[in-house]
């Protein structure tokens, strides 16, 4: 494993880079407030019976894993050029992150019709990559083949997190060759009122081609199509799921749709969603959900996910769990993607991610009573320099103490990992390590939090009875003592 020695960053410099304003508000009551929360929420104590040889020992107590997801995507897997990066890269996951969240992304996954990238061909080897000269021109960046990356996160004892079976987007997840199916009058207009001058047929919404029409109008004008987007999408969900519903713990089952929902689009019975992407399955959060919910197996956790966390997104986990929706976890999403937020943020004008509006924004959606997942968290660096690291690593650590002491929150997933590394549109400088997986100080910051400051390593007496008591963060332990003949015993715990 590689050992990163971590620079040197004084108090003084912390102070330097942030204005008395933003200090004011990340302040020692504020502080005290998350440790005493942290203690509360994220704690526990345990009793463990061991074995007779332990009575009256000395006992080491070694925190193995969290219970709580450190999470990120995996999405550059084998895709950053040399072998060293890549294996830099791999190594992040089971020792900073125990959770990967891997690409099921529709448009990548299937690129050429009915032959979806489950298995890895040459395009997917780290060889293809490490000769790639402009691999952001490919269209598989950032979605490698799914079989590699499950049997990797796998044989590493990862939590598995598939994204995402159901989406609208037709950029990020519709295939090119699906939305050509729509008849050609339609794809002209949407075109034409998107950018008259580009002749492609291809937009990020084809919603626009639909106005004034509802969606029984919509199902009559496009009956073949209607078929195929309602077919293709259970055959999508239940092909996934017979083949790796076994082996991903979590799923994003439908993205973003707490839009459609609110503009009372989700019409029980239908057959069509006018949905602002463009033509979807009819009412297809709750389709989407009932259908996962009958060929994935009990135990596979069902999320849905979303960056619109108002009151919207709460109507509508409350209803469609009325209907009879299995839904376990409530994604929430919240990216800081542009540099000069991240700046206002430290120069105290912005008030974005302040402690009282996270604490209001998970109040508001842990109303719907499920655990929450911030499932997409993005932290920019305003610039390249030493200022914007330190800016970065700062503003994370306080968020993920913040985050991790919020009673209904189960986990965090980092975004990005790698600067350069997102997707276009996405900063260059939001990752925890440089374009050459160097370590940057928020790499450091998290570092400390996940393996240090919240790992329970420690020491306690058994009694008499060999009962072995202590207090620490949930997780997985190794209890170890030495036996009468001096050899060392031990016993594997779970602290919940």
């Amino acid at each position: 494993m590689t050992e990163y020695k971590a620079p040197q960053l004084s108090q003084a410099e912390i102070d330097e880079a942030f204005s008395d304003a933003y200090r004011a508000l990340w302040n020692d009551d504020e502080q005290r407030r998350i440790d005493a929360d942290i203690e509360k929420h994220r704690k526990a104590d345990g009793l463990f019976q061991l074995p007779a040889s332990a009575a009256g020992r000395e006992v080491r107590v070694e925190q193995l894993s969290h219970d709580f997801v450190f999470g990120a995507h995996i999405f550059n897997f084998d895709q950053l050029g040399s072998d060293e990066r890549n294996a830099r890269y791999k190594e992040l996951y089971g020792t900073l992150f125990n959770s990967a969240t891997i690409a099921f992304y529709w448009k990548q996954l299937e690129l050429e019709e009915g032959r979806p990238r489950f298995r890895a061909e040459y395009r997917d080897t780290a060889e293809f990559w490490n000769r790639c000269g402009d691999p952001q021109r490919q269209p598989h960046w950032r979605r490698p083949a799914v079989d590699p990356v499950v049997e990797f996160c796998l044989s590493k004892g990862i939590r598995l997190h598939g994204h995402t079976l159901v989406w609208g987007s037709n950029r990020w997840q519709i295939p090119d060759w699906l939305i050509n199916k729509i008849p050609f009058d339609y794809l002209k207009k949407a075109n034409l009122e998107h950018n008259p001058k580009d002749n492609t047929l291809l937009s990020e919404a084809t919603g626009c081609a639909f106005e004034g029409m509802s969606a029984k109008e919509m199902e009559k004008a496009l009956p073949e199509y209607t078929t195929l987007i309602n077919t293709l999408t259970a055959k999508r969900i239940i092909e996934i799921a017979m083949r790796y519903g076994d082996k991903i713990d979590s799923w994003d089952v439908v993205n973003e749709s707490a839009g459609d929902f609110g503009r009372g689009g989700m019409v029980p019975g239908s057959k069509l969603c006018k949905s602002w992407y463009g033509p979807m399955p009819g009412d297809y959060t709750f389709r989407g959900f009932k259908i996962a919910e009958g060929v994935f197996p009990p135990e596979a956790k069902l999320n849905i996910n979303d960056y619109n966390l108002g009151e919207d997104y709460v109507r509508q986990v409350r209803s469609l769990r009325a209907r009879g929706c299995k839904i376990d976890i409530m994604g929430a999403q919240m990216h800081l993607f542009d540099p000069q937020i991240c700046r206002d943020i430290a120069d105290g004008k912005s008030l974005v991610q302040s402690p009282r509006e996270v604490r209001e924004t998970i109040g508001r959606i842990g109303r719907a009573g499920l655990p929450i997942h911030l499932s997409e968290i993005t932290i920019t660096s305003p610039g390249g320099d030493r200022r914007g690291q330190v800016v970065q690593a700062e503003i994370a650590r306080n968020l993920y103490r913040l985050w991790f002491s919020l009673e209904p929150m189960m986990g965090i997933t980092w975004w990005n990992v790698v600067d350069g590394c997102g997707a276009p549109g996405e900063p260059a400088v939001s990752g925890l390590f440089t374009r050459d997986m160097e370590p940057k100080l928020s790499y450091f910051a998290l570092d400390g939090l996940i393996n240090r400051e919240w790992r329970t390593n420690t020491v306690c007496t058994a009694d008499a009875d060999a009962l072995a008591a202590f207090r620490g963060f949930r997780g997985r332990y190794r209890l170890s003592w030495a036996g009468a003949d001096g050899c060392e015993e031990s016993l594997i715990c779970h602290l919940k």
